[in-house]
This record gives structure tokens, C-alpha cells and sequence, in this order.
């Protein structure tokens, strides 16, 4: 087999593959505002940008030497070891391994609905089947049928996104222990934490505690959310050794130097950077929700570096309009055909918002 065709037989799993199913496509004005995929405007730290200019004259080799060292400075910031950890190609490589790892013919994943897409459309595309559990009213997981429909099922991969994408809800810590005690037989956990950094509500839990219990629980982490560093494609898994090792041969393979350097300058100021961050970012975000207050707009609270807010008609038909003003805003989340999803940008690109949403909501 050639790398070529090892390529082709594997489905590949993207964020640019979903937003090539959004609703509305360019032409763009230059100064739009972008808030539709959940990035940070600030970018990556200083002391991240001061590591990537050092590098890049140096990039032009592998630097497979370096990766251990990495790893075990990357698992250590967590409190976990390198037989815990895989470093992938944004969360995304990582979310892709645990398909293939832990689904099968006979093993369906099982997800909360709405959720982020991508994971069930990797199995998808793997022939796999795809069990969608609906939201309860508080816009989180259900456990409860999630660990029904894997009993049901014989076994499979339930997947949660906590907090959620794109509802923006945590599901509570006591409801995620109770899933990690009631797991079926033949069943894996995965919790993806790519927003657990905004969350300010003692209801938000890392699942890292049940790995140390070594209990089947994978957990995924993104350095695109608060980190600022989307364009540098880099994630990781933790989970068991014994986990890790099954997910490990469908990584690709290592990530770039100029990401790994970025990583190792960031990780001893992390502590600083993601408290700013968090502050800065939930501080705007909040000022919005209390903006949508003032109109009579209902919102679900959340948790995140975004919001969803109800435009009380199909978002489809505002897409367009708040692009022609420049303001680029989240593809629908289909049940939630009413919600709009907009990523919290600076404070200047709220202001567009604002202007922008209001004169196409009002017209």
C-alpha cells in the first residue's frame, strides 16, 4: 500500500469539510468580521510567536529527536504521563483515531445531539453506525440514554462534548461520574474538552480523574480554543496506555516543529495565558448576553467562546444578510434551526455584530 492510497482509504476528518457545508458561501468583504468557527482574534501568545520565528529557519528538517522530550513536557502540564498522551493534528486527528480505535462494524458511536459533527461523520463515511441521543432541556447530555442506547447496542464509543459544541451547556459533573460508573460492557467513554478552559460554572469537571482511575475514559484537548493556535493544528488524547496504544496507528504521524516549539514556549505561562484569556473573552462574551437581554432575544447560557441565540425564525434566511454587512456568523444546528451560533471575537468585532445582527433581525 502507498502512502497515497493508505490516504485515500481512510476518511479524513475536517473543520474545513464542515464549513464547506455552511449555508452561505463568499464573496466576503475584506473587513469582515469573522466569528463563525470559534477562534481566538488574539492569535497565539507572545512568547509562542517569539518561539516560531526562532524555528523557522530550522524547519527544513524533522527534528524526530526533539518529540520525546516534548511529549513528556506536553502529558507533565496535564499530570499525566507520556504513555498517556497522543499529540495529533488539532483535536481532530486525535477525535479521528478514537473512531477507528474504538468503533467498528458491531461497536456504533453514540453521541448527544446536537454536538459537534465531525466525529459521527468520520464514522459515517467509515460505513459505521451513528446513534444520536437528543439534548435534555438544559442543552447537554443525557447520559442516562446514552448509557441505554450503548446497552442497547452491545457496546460502542459515546461521545460528549463538554462543554458543548454548539450549545455551549456543560453536562453537570455528577452526570458525567454516574456515565463513568454505568458504562455498559464493551463501551468507551470519550469526553472532548476543547472549551473546558472558559467554563466558570463548579458544574464543569475535567474527566481527567477517571484516567487516573483507569477507568475507559478518553479525554481530547484542543490548542485552537484558548490558546489561540488553530492554524497550527495541534490537539491531544489522554486516556489509559493500554487506550492510547490502540489509538496510536491512526495518527499520521508527528505535527509540525513550528507547533511543537509554540507548545513548549507556552506550556510555563499557561496558568497566566489561559486566566487573561478566560477573563477577557467570558467578560465580552457576557457584555453580549446581556446585550441580547435588553432586545427580549432568549439565549442558552454558555460556557464557551460562543453563544446561541434564538432569532425565532429559520437562521438560514440571516446568513446572507449579516455577511453582505461583513459579519461572518456559524453554520446552522439543525434541530436548533432558530439558534444562531456566533464566536465571541474582540470587543470592536461585537460592536459590528451588534449593528450588523440587529438591522438584519429588525428588517
Amino acid at each position: 500500500m502507498t502512502r497515497r492510497t493508505f490516504a485515500l482509504s481512510i476518511p479524513i476528518l475536517t473543520e474545513a469539510a464542515l464549513a464547506q457545508r455552511a449555508a452561505v458561501q463568499g464573496p466576503f468583504p475584506k473587513d469582515t468580521a469573522w466569528l463563525n468557527a470559534n477562534e481566538n482574534p488574539e492569535g497565539p501568545p507572545k512568547v509562542a510567536l517569539e518561539a516560531m520565528i526562532k524555528v523557522l529557519p530550522e524547519a527544513g528538517r524533522y527534528h524526530y529527536q526533539e518529540y520525546r522530550e516534548f511529549y513528556a513536557a506536553v502529558a507533565q502540564s496535564e499530570g499525566m504521563e507520556p504513555r498517556q498522551l497522543l499529540v495529533g493534528a488539532g483535536s481532530s486527528e486525535v477525535l479521528q483515531a478514537a473512531v477507528h480505535a474504538f468503533t467498528g462494524p458491531t461497536r456504533p458511536l453514540i453521541q448527544m445531539s446536537p454536538t459537534y459533527e465531525a466525529v459521527a461523520a468520520v464514522t459515517e463515511a467509515l460505513s459505521r453506525k451513528v446513534v444520536r441521543v437528543p439534548l435534555t432541556t438544559g442543552y447537554y447530555a443525557d447520559v442516562r440514554k446514552l448509557a441505554e442506547a450503548a446497552d442497547r447496542e452491545g457496546g460502542g464509543m459515546i461521545y460528549i462534548c463538554n462543554p458543548n459544541n454548539p450549545t455551549g451547556a456543560v453536562t453537570p459533573k455528577q452526570d458525567i461520574q454516574w456515565l463513568i460508573e454505568n458504562l455498559p460492557n464493551n463501551t468507551i467513554a470519550l469526553i472532548d474538552e476543547a472549551y473546558i478552559h472558559f467554563a466558570e460554572t463548579p458544574q464543569m469537571e475535567s474527566a481527567f480523574k477517571y484516567i487516573k482511575d483507569d477507568k475507559n475514559v478518553i479525554v481530547t484537548r484542543s490548542y485552537s480554543k484558548i490558546y489561540g493556535m488553530a492554524g497550527l493544528r495541534a490537539g491531544a488524547a489522554y486516556g489509559r496506555p493500554d487506550l492510547i496504544e490502540r489509538m496510536a496507528p491512526f495518527r499520521n504521524n508527528v505535527i509540525s516543529i513550528v507547533a511543537v516549539r509554540a507548545l513548549l514556549a507556552t506550556i510555563p505561562d499557561a496558568s497566566s495565558i489561559i486566566g487573561d484569556r478566560k477573563t477577557r473573552y467570558n467578560k465580552i462574551r457576557k457584555d453580549l448576553c446581556t446585550w441580547f437581554e435588553s432586545k427580549g432575544l432568549a439565549y442558552i447560557d454558555s460556557h464557551t467562546n460562543f453563544v446561541m441565540v434564538d432569532v425565532n425564525r429559520d437562521v438560514r434566511s440571516m446568513l446572507p444578510k449579516m455577511v453582505a454587512k461583513g459579519v461572518a456568523v456559524g453554520r446552522p444546528f439543525p434541530p436548533l434551526d432558530t439558534m444562531m451560533r456566533v464566536s465571541i471575537g474582540t470587543a470592536a468585532d461585537m460592536d459590528k455584530f451588534r449593528n450588523a445582527f440587529w438591522e438584519v433581525y429588525s428588517s
